[in-house]
């Protein structure tokens, strides 16, 4: 039985930021060496990998060059973490309300 509502949307530039956070964070670099490989500033790529901020594709090339590894990549894991939360969304949709429960039960 459902009792919230379905999963809040996930934003694409939520999912870029956490692929490339993850990416860095398993190099063992920090924020700093990556914004200086990246010629960004440091808050910006904070914003970025938080999220908070959509990144240009020139951007988002610079960052991947800085960690060594292919845009493709990471567009790569961010459409299979996009796919996997539309079927969490899905199945979360799927499942019956207490509402529906209730009305259910009542009849």
């Amino acid at each position: 039985m459902r009792l919230s509502p379905p999963l809040k949307q996930v934003l694409v530039r939520e999912l870029i930021g956490e692929s490339l956070r993850e990416e860095r964070m398993s190099q063992g670099k920090t924020l700093r060496e990556v914004s200086q490989g990246a010629r960004v500033s440091l808050g910006y790529l904070s914003e970025v990998e938080r999220g908070q901020k959509e990144a240009s594709s020139e951007l988002l090339a610079a960052i991947c060059a800085a960690l060594d590894v292919p845009l493709s990549v990471i567009l790569n894991l961010v459409s299979e973490k996009m796919a996997a939360h539309e079927q969490l969304t899905q199945r979360v949709a799927a499942l019956p309300t207490i509402h529906d429960t209730v009305a259910q039960a009542a009849a």
